[in-house]
């Protein structure tokens, strides 16, 4: 039942994203700073945690969980190391994620040919 709610919800949240752009009009990346925004705000709100719990994957693979995990690892160590450990917590919990973004955005460009 897990891998259903997995699903489910996860895919929710990607027909949230795809209505957001065809109904709503939005670019994909308003689209996408839209969602992350929204996983900011559930983890500050208290919401994203127990939604990982019931949702699995459904809820840590879609970009929301982008914004859950710079809002939770900014407050993780806010309460460890102070108000320093409000940029550090960001960068402690994402930085894998963006180095890889960087990276491999880097390799496409290398060797795919652009449009003229």
């Amino acid at each position: 039942m897990n891998f259903v709610w997995a699903f489910l919800i996860g895919g929710a949240i990607c027909v949230i994203g795809q209505l957001m752009m065809d109904v709503g009009k939005l670019t994909p990346a308003h689209t996408m700073s839209t969602l992350v925004v929204i996983g900011a705000i559930a983890d500050g709100c208290g919401l994203y945690d127990p939604f990982i719990k019931f949702a699995g994957a459904g809820a840590t693979v879609p970009i929301t969980s982008f914004g859950n995990a710079l809002v939770h690892g900014a407050l993780e160590e806010l309460q460890k190391e102070g108000a320093i450990g409000i940029i550090t917590g960001i960068f402690k919990v994402t930085s894998a994620g963006i180095s890889a973004a960087i990276i491999f955005s880097f390799l496409a460009a290398v060797v795919a040919k652009p449009k003229g």
